[in-house]
């Protein structure tokens, strides 16, 4: 008995392997047709059968540089091909995974309003609801002392982003003007988040307030911290906080700085300060009228200064995205493409 039971057994098995490949084959096909994109990738890298390093190289050897990091980012869903160089590569891809040319990349769609992906407006303003559906945001904002956001009053913002002669970043500069709309207020939350898998930034604050707490995720590059002052304050005190996000090392050029406002702000300054031998071929402004990541930015064309800056301000602004965009133009030395978003 147990000899025919053992023999049934392992002829469905048999029959298990045999037709293995079927289901996938056929989901593989159904997610082609209907997406969403990342399932279709994950679902052509399984039915390759080969790693994402075996991917990545195949990918160098066709001239198409892309880090093991950003394919897992693409076919997890956090972050999706956009810009020309990726679609390039995403080219590529198809033909390495045996996929039909341009299957995968139909299932793109219109492209996202570029720098972080955000929710819809909120009724309450606070951090943690603006990025509620953010999750790497959502959860560092839990872990940090944010009480205080809504009772301070955003009178003057100053943001200014580095670059050097290859166009990489290098520092984040800002300069806040803030009043306290009741006794208490003893920190400021500073966030910043990187579009690409990578180390988030240093955070250096000028003194007399220092750094409180650090929330640091090395794999979405978010940073939370708190920035503490030098005392509690009292309804009506107004106060100077400067701060800089450090990158470790210089990343690859940008092509977007973004900010997102989710509380009223009566002045926000925004500078790009180019190197003067990298200047890029146009530059414009953009704001929203809401959070929503639907919404149509308005945008104005900017010309940089004497010594490469470009300035954008909103006055009574929020909640809103606002920021920079610029185009390179193919300048030579100017290798890859990423984009800088901005702190919250």
């Amino acid at each position: 008995m147990r000899s025919t039971l053992h023999r049934v057994t392992h002829a469905r098995a048999e029959q298990t392997r045999e037709g293995a490949g079927e289901p996938a084959a056929e989901r593989l096909a159904l997610l082609l047709r209907t997406g969403p994109f990342h399932e279709a990738l994950r679902a052509a890298v399984a039915a390759s059968g080969l790693s994402l390093d075996r991917i990545q190289d195949r990918l160098i050897r066709r001239g198409d540089r892309i880090s093991v990091a950003t394919l897992s980012s693409w076919q997890s869903g956090r972050y999706r091909p956009e810009r020309p160089a990726s679609l390039t590569v995403l080219a590529s891809l198809e033909q390495v995974l045996g996929v039909a040319p341009e299957a995968l990349s139909a299932l793109l769609g219109p492209p996202r309003p570029r720098g972080r992906r955000l929710p819809a407006a909120s009724d309450d303003r606070g951090l943690a609801a603006t990025f509620s559906a953010v999750t790497d945001i959502s959860s560092a904002l839990r872990q940090v002392d944010a009480r205080w956001d809504e009772n301070l009053t955003r009178l003057s913002t100053h943001c200014r982003l580095e670059l050097d002669q290859r166009g990489r970043e290098l520092a984040m500069h800002s300069r806040l003007l803030l009043r306290s709309e009741c006794d208490g207020p003893d920190r400021w939350i500073t966030g910043f988040q990187r579009d690409d898998p990578g180390p988030a930034p240093r955070l250096r604050v000028a003194a007399p307030h220092r750094v409180g707490k650090v929330v640091e995720n090395r794999d979405s590059g978010v940073l939370v911290a708190e920035v503490l002052f030098d005392r509690p304050l009292q309804r009506g005190d107004v106060i100077i906080l400067e701060y800089t996000h450090e990158h470790r090392v210089p990343r690859p050029f940008s092509t977007v700085m973004q900010t997102t406002l989710h509380v009223p702000v009566r002045e926000y300054v925004m500078e790009l300060r180019f190197h003067p031998s990298a200047l890029p071929e146009s530059c414009h402004s953009f704001r929203t009228a809401d959070l929503d990541p639907a919404s149509r930015p308005q945008e104005r064309l900017l010309r940089p200064d004497a010594v490469g800056s470009v300035l954008a301000v909103a006055l009574s602004a929020g909640p809103c995205r606002f920021g920079i965009r610029w185009d390179w133009g193919g300048r030579a030395g100017i290798v890859g493409s990423h984009e800088h978003t901005a702190e919250f």
